[in-house]
């Protein structure tokens, strides 16, 4: 299994960016995919996540109503659409997947997933 985010970059405070992740050697119908953060010194937190159902995302308290998690089954694709950024974003962002027999389930720990990819940069300038 390989992860592959990309789209991070520097951007003003106010703008937006999309990350997406791509996967190799799992469909993202049959996990569950969260973003995480980390920014420098701190640890690593949930952004957010969508069940193998695809339905009723989570979002951390911080990033609702600015961020929307999607799912692209074709591309077997995850995107994070980030608008209105703020200088507090500045993170490596991560996604994550882990297996699971619920449809339902959508962990927050990141020590509940199992595999992860190599993070992408987001530095947001104010």
């Amino acid at each position: 299994v390989q992860l592959q985010a990309s789209g991070g970059g520097l951007v003003q405070a106010g703008g937006s960016l999309r990350l997406s992740c791509a996967a190799s050697g799992l469909t993202f119908s049959s996990v569950v995919t969260g973003w995480f953060r980390q920014g420098s010194g701190e640890e690593r937190e949930f952004v957010t996540g969508i069940s193998r159902s695809g339905g009723s995302p989570k979002y951390a308290d911080s990033v609702k109503g600015r961020f929307t998690i999607s799912r692209d089954s074709a591309k077997n694709t995850v995107y994070l659409q980030m608008n209105s950024l703020k200088p507090e974003d500045t993170a490596v962002y991560y996604c994550a997947t882990k297996r699971s027999f619920s449809s339902f389930s959508l962990p927050m720990s990141p020590h509940e997933y199992t595999y992860w990819g190599q993070g992408t940069q987001v530095t947001v300038s104010s």
